[in-house]
């Protein structure tokens, strides 16, 4: 696999060889497999026994240098799937499309997607120190496990006895030379909400209503910034909306991932034909609002109504359609609290939303 010229000019030059490689192959969460299998037949080449379980993580392990059979073994661990997310309208599909990383002031990027350093850098490393013959150790093992960004059934399903050493080094913290202790967790939460469709009246309008340009950022290490919350600001310019104009909602969607802070919500609407314009001026004064609130820490967001295609079925009682809106605006996110020790720039705007 030829390694693009970005990486020419960094050191130290295996690790960046295998982040190019896992550049090149996709890996989102639970599409981890031609990855696997690429790793699987890298270690068969050099003799490092390789294995994947039944949940699909990939077991290397290479025995001791000589004379240090008896030194404790070691398992270097990292996850191989990424999260993925994009600027809006990129068309970059994961599934198939490499990253493309740049060099920008230093730093290792990808322009318009997110680079998968976490955890492929982790990985690199762990690959590199497999193969430098080098390095004096003790029976080395790396687990490399999937699915670590959408649920962690990698290694929720590792077997007990999969591993021999003694010590895990976890390879998926975010400051060099820092040894992290613990982390904190995270539950997932599945709702279902019954509701009754009807057909959309023919003579309606078809919009679609998209608040974007938001940071986003990675739930983890970016939670405790003021960061707007696509879905939730969009709920509440819906719920005042209803106030002011009538339509009725068809379709909602918001985010890519769990553990990603989303950076865009859009709500497919249908109405009269006579209140588009109002509600556009509506979203309008909406816009300059969020702006002022959330200017500073997201420059290019942005919240619009265009004219769309009349969707099939709407919600048929528009108390269904406030009730959405009650039940997701007031749902907690960000951090409980903060210690009063914690540099102020944390703090959210003071200026009311809309």
């Amino acid at each position: 696999m030829s390694i693009p010229s970005v990486f020419s000019t960094l050191a130290p030059q295996p690790v960046w060889q295998h982040f190019a490689t896992l550049c090149a192959i996709p890996r989102p969460s639970k599409h981890e497999a031609a990855l696997v299998a690429h790793l699987r037949d890298w270690a068969t080449r050099r003799g490092i026994a390789a294995r994947v379980d039944s949940a699909g993580n990939l077991i290397l392990q290479k025995p001791a240098t000589p004379g240090q059979e008896g030194a404790p073994g070691v398992v270097l661990q990292g996850h191989l799937d990424m999260v993925c997310q994009q600027e809006t309208g990129h068309g970059h599909d994961f599934l198939r499309d490499p990253i493309t990383p740049e060099l920008e002031d230093g730093w290792l990027i990808a322009r318009h997607t997110t680079l998968g350093a976490d955890n492929g850098i982790g990985v690199a490393l762990a690959l590199a120190a497999l193969e430098d013959a080098t390095l004096i150790h003790g029976p080395l093992e790396v687990l490399l496990t999937v699915d670590e960004e959408a649920g962690m059934s990698g290694a929720h399903r590792l077997a007990p006895g999969s591993l021999r050493g003694r010590y895990l080094l976890n390879l998926d913290t975010e400051a060099w030379g820092k040894f992290y202790l613990g982390c904190a967790g995270g539950v997932t939460v599945a709702a279902t909400w019954p509701v009754t469709s009807e057909a959309a009246p023919a003579h309606w309008q078809g919009a679609r209503l998209t608040l974007d340009g938001l940071p986003g950022g990675h739930s983890g290490i970016d939670i405790h910034r003021p960061h707007a919350h696509a879905i939730r600001d969009l709920q509440q310019v819906l719920r005042d909306a209803a106030s002011e104009v009538d339509f009725a909602l068809a379709r909602l969607e918001g985010g890519t991932a769990i553990n990603a802070l989303p950076r865009f919500a859009e709500a497919h609407l249908a109405l009269p034909l006579e209140n588009f314009a109002a509600l556009k001026q509506w979203v309008a004064q909406a816009d300059a609002r969020l702006k002022n609130t959330w200017g500073d820490v997201a420059p290019q967001l942005g919240l619009r109504l265009e004219a769309a295609p009349l969707p099939e079925r709407v919600i048929a009682d528009a108390s269904w359609r406030d009730s959405i809106s009650a039940m997701l605006y007031p749902m907690p996110y960000g951090v409980a609290a903060m210690s009063a020790d914690f540099p102020a720039w944390w703090k959210p705007p003071t200026t009311s939303r809309p």
